[in-house]
């Protein structure tokens, strides 16, 4: 059974030997996972899309628009599994406020960073290539149908500003 402080500990001793990059952790993440068995890999995908499940929220969507410049639903997605990537201490200072990620982050590349979508799928092939089948079910509740909190207009830059006033300062002014 693995619990929430093996979960992270998985992601950030992942994330220092990928140096970062999200592609070379989610290649690490199948790696550690297929060396542990496979009820504990499906506790590993609990852990991970209960989060990524938490963090579905307009103020957070709103901060990933910022960062990439416009994020469309896939976008955001795959912004939401790089930030659990990048460790309990980002991800959980992301979730409660969006606009913290101006001083969470050193810096942030376009072209590298957000786009973790890779890691939403280590643990689904760790499983696949421990018992050669699909992974169950996790019997985690879905994600609402439209995101947690008021909605935001991604279009008004006036918005967005107000939103994340630091975030915007930093990484759009």
């Amino acid at each position: 059974m693995m619990d929430e402080t093996e979960f992270w500990e998985l992601v950030d001793e992942t994330r220092e030997a990928a140096e970062g990059d999200p592609e070379d952790q989610a290649d690490l993440l199948v790696e550690r996972l297929v060396q542990l068995d496979p009820d504990s890999v499906l506790d590993f995908a609990r852990h991970f899309e209960s989060r990524f499940n938490r963090a579905y929220r307009w103020d957070l969507w709103g901060a990933a628009w910022i960062l990439l410049d416009g994020a469309d639903d896939d976008a955001f997605d795959f912004f939401r599994c790089w930030l659990i990537g990048r460790g309990r201490e980002v991800f959980e200072g992301a979730v409660h406020d969006p606009d913290a990620l101006a001083d969470l982050l050193d810096d942030f590349d376009e072209e590298v960073d957000g786009d973790g979508e890779e890691l939403g799928y280590a643990a689904d092939e760790a499983y696949e290539q421990l018992t050669g089948t699909v992974a169950p079910d996790l019997g985690i509740p879905p994600a609402p149908p439209e995101p947690e909190g008021t909605p935001v207009d991604f279009e008004k830059e006036a918005a967005l500003a107000e939103l994340c006033p630091r975030l915007w300062e930093r990484f759009r002014s």
